[in-house]
């Protein structure tokens, strides 16, 4: 029997079709992001509703409204995808 037809380590979770899925402590879960990002979607969403307790026209709450949730989508996907720590592992730095 050939040892390298058995590519799933005993610690590795092993998916439907027989590859393993590796366990990187590195990456962020989905909830942890999210985590990470609720204290600037919360300042958002304060400042919506601070500009609408000022009396300003609704219409303005809306229409500032959908960048503070695309940022704070965007950093959820900096966070959960590693975009954030992608651009610091490296140790080929400019200059050196």
């Amino acid at each position: 029997m050939d040892d390298t037809d058995d590519r799933a380590r005993e610690d590795a979770t092993v998916d439907p079709a027989g590859a393993p899925i590796p366990d990187d402590d590195d990456e962020v879960s989905r909830k942890q992001a999210a985590l990470f990002i609720s204290p600037f979607l919360a300042l958002g969403l304060a400042d919506v509703v601070l500009l609408l307790g000022w009396g300003l026209d609704p219409l303005w709450g809306f229409m500032i409204l959908p960048p503070i949730l695309f940022i704070s989508f965007l950093g959820w996907v900096a966070f959960k995808y590693g975009f954030v720590g992608d651009r610091t592992d490296g140790d080929d730095a400019v200059g050196e």
